[in-house]
């Protein structure tokens, strides 16, 4: 049967959030029939559901409900696999030659107007890709971007819609730019503000993320209107869906294996994940004799820990498996030790460092494998040693007794 499509659904950051995943689920598969599903990137990445099941759960919920994807700074090798390549648009990253490393337009008719889909990504965030990962790939401005693609196709749709993976504030700025566009759906902000703001003409929303909600638009009148929701409680997905469910609940139980004991500091508390790095990094200067340490904040998640560390709390914590490596701060580097976090800082968010100022005179620092290959240019050697095993030590004393007789 033809979908007759009347509005656009809209989820953002999912960061593979299976534990709870039912309502998402069973809402999306409802909603198909009369809508256009699609993703505003980061699906990939961000949980346990990911280590454990490298991503094969996150390319069967993409290829079984949604419709269009906006590639995101986490899990961009995937975007590039054959099923999700063909559902996936973006305006503005390239190859090296300029070709586009997506199809940068795509047409579909709901509510009876042409409407063009299009996805852009800030610079911030495909910066923030793995060097490796984006080897041989460019990013280019997005408004200008945006701008080409409008003046090629304006002929061919009546409603512009992008799929945005920058940021709610850059978004907000794009929206004012680039006033043809009709709505903005905004991802990777990892903030509050849901919206929807209008700025002019255009209107900017992103959906709640983790799995959480959604944002959604629909033709009013001559305009458009938006809205954020929740997805609503459901406790079972439709049986179509059933081995699905199934492979989440596999790894859920594995997930559920106990690793110790919560250290008091830490216990049935939300993570205070900076006081954790201070921990290990402190640990890692005095105990691995390293000259110095740099962490960044978001290379760890907040989580509610209750009184036993699971697998899954740790994976949530330190999603990325991170591999601790010496590194060599970049000779060509002129500035002062400062300038340099200062500038690190500005790319990554929050650092910890120790000692704390570093010393003038340091040449190596004990850092992640991502920031020396992203930002120190990749010159390193092993540390023996993951982010998430110094974060396993810092929060946990073995357990004693087993999780039945667990006080």
């Amino acid at each position: 049967m033809s979908r007759q499509l009347r509005q656009i659904v809209a989820t953002t950051d999912v960061h593979s959030a299976f534990d709870a995943a039912a309502p998402m689920l069973a809402y999306l598969h409802a909603a198909k029939p009369e809508s256009l599903i699609v993703d505003c990137g980061d699906f990939f990445e961000g949980s346990g559901f990911y280590r454990l099941g490298k991503g094969h759960i996150e390319l069967a919920v993409l290829t079984t409900m949604y419709d269009v994807l906006a590639p995101g700074n986490h899990g961009w090798s995937h975007y590039f696999e054959p099923q999700l390549h063909r559902m996936t648009v973006c305006a503005n990253t390239t190859d090296a030659s300029g070709s586009p490393l997506f199809d940068r337009l795509r047409v579909q008719e709901i509510g009876w107007r042409r409407v063009g889909i299009t996805a852009v990504m800030a610079p911030q965030a495909f910066n923030a890709i793995p060097a490796d990962q984006r080897a041989g790939h460019r990013v280019i401005d997005p408004t200008q971007a945006l701008r080409e693609v409008m003046l090629e196709h304006h002929h061919r749709v009546d409603a512009w819609m992008v799929l945005s993976h920058s940021g709610f504030e850059e978004d907000l700025k794009l929206a004012a730019a680039c006033p043809f566009v009709d709505v903005i759906f905004a991802g990777h902000c990892h903030s509050d503000s849901l919206g929807p703001v209008p700025v002019g003409d255009t209107l900017v929303v992103k959906g709640r993320e983790l799995g959480v909600g959604y944002a959604a638009a629909e033709p009013v009148g001559s305009g458009w209107a938006a809205r954020t929701c929740v997805f609503p409680n459901a406790t079972a997905v439709p049986s179509e869906l059933t081995a699905l469910r199934e492979e989440i609940s596999t790894i859920q139980q594995q997930l559920s294996s106990p690793l110790g004991m919560v250290h008091g500091a830490y216990r049935n508390n939300p993570l205070n994940r900076r006081r954790l790095l201070e921990e290990i990094a402190d640990r890692l200067h005095t105990g691995l004799g390293a000259d110095a340490v740099v962490l960044n904040e978001t290379a760890l998640r907040t989580v509610q820990l209750g009184t036993v560390l699971t697998l899954g709390d740790l994976l949530a914590i330190e999603p990325f498996d991170n591999q601790l490596v010496h590194a060599f701060l970049p000779e060509e580097h002129d500035q002062t030790q400062d300038q340099l976090l200062g500038h690190l800082t500005q790319l990554v968010g929050p650092l910890v460092v120790a000692p704390d100022p570093l010393p003038a005179e340091i040449r190596t620092v004990l850092t992640t494998d991502y920031l020396a290959n992203t930002f120190f240019g990749g010159r390193t050697h092993q540390a023996g040693m993951r982010l998430g095993q110094a974060a396993h030590h810092v929060l946990t004393s073995p357990l004693t007794h087993s999780p039945a007789q667990r006080p």
